[in-house]
């Protein structure tokens, strides 16, 4: 049994790497950075290995499916992406696109190369990391928050595509709150109550071997999430900008 997973070198990505290597599964790191790949290696032990690319482009994509594609990848995690925090118009523009190339391009181009393989064989898993952030707009997080919300919608409708189909192959979408990662570092943000990324990682992995279609990790997020749904959008965006204005001071 193999499960690779993007982003897989820190976060969420490495912690479900190790929830699936307890659970026997060989594991394929990928990731930029080779010295936090091997860092994360090394702290999963055995049966792991890694490959450093920048899958941020379609040619790399590629190469990345051509590497593994023999290997009969079992569990294929779409966790590679990053955020970006501040006024739409002060961000800079080059790194705008390159998070919509990484967050929104990576996913549903691995997503369709795997999904073919593993529909002609009526057998594997694809968990999508998207966020909460996917369920309401993002005032100082614009990008960030309609990337998740483009990876929610993605997944939503290809699973049900899949089923109509009468596949055995899952495809669902992780949608956590605040996690307790350097992602929230490298924002320049800090919440009051992250949650532990290897507890969000066992929650993660059940409910995706549950065949559970979108995945909230915490009852408060899953309150929260229904009660949006009633929520007068221009209420909502004041909440939203008010909130990312307090995890900012947070980290000062």
């Amino acid at each position: 049994m193999i499960a690779l997973i993007t982003g897989g070198s820190s976060g969420i990505g490495l912690s479900i790497a190790k929830r699936l290597h307890q659970l026997g599964y060989d594991i394929i790191l990928v990731a930029r950075d080779i010295e936090k790949l091997q860092k994360a290696q090394n702290e999963i032990g055995g049966n792991t290995e890694v490959i450093a690319l920048d899958i941020s482009t379609l040619k790399n994509c590629k190469e990345l499916y051509k590497q593994v594609k023999d290997r009969d990848i079992d569990i294929v995690v779409n966790s590679a992406g990053f955020g970006l925090h501040g006024k739409f118009l002060e961000q800079n523009m080059e790194e705008q696109l390159q998070m919509i190339d990484l967050n929104v391009k990576t996913t549903q181009i691995l997503t369709r190369l795997f999904l073919t393989d593993f529909k002609e064989k009526s057998h594997g898993y694809i968990l999508n990391i998207a966020s909460t952030a996917a369920f309401s707009p993002g005032p100082l997080m614009a990008c960030y928050f309609a990337s998740k919300a483009y990876i929610l919608r993605l997944t939503e409708a290809i699973s049900e595509e899949i089923k109509q189909e009468k596949s055995r192959v899952y495809v669902g979408c992780l949608c956590p709150g605040p996690v307790d990662t350097h992602f929230n570092d490298q924002l320049g943000v800090k919440f009051a109550k992250a949650q532990n990324s290897d507890e969000l990682a066992t929650y993660a992995v059940q409910k995706m071997f549950q065949k559970k279609l979108v995945i909230i990790p915490t009852f408060k997020q899953k309150l929260i999430m229904f009660l949006n749904k009633f929520m007068p959008t221009k209420i909502l965006l004041k909440i939203n900008y008010n909130n990312q204005i307090k995890s900012t001071k947070k980290n000062k």
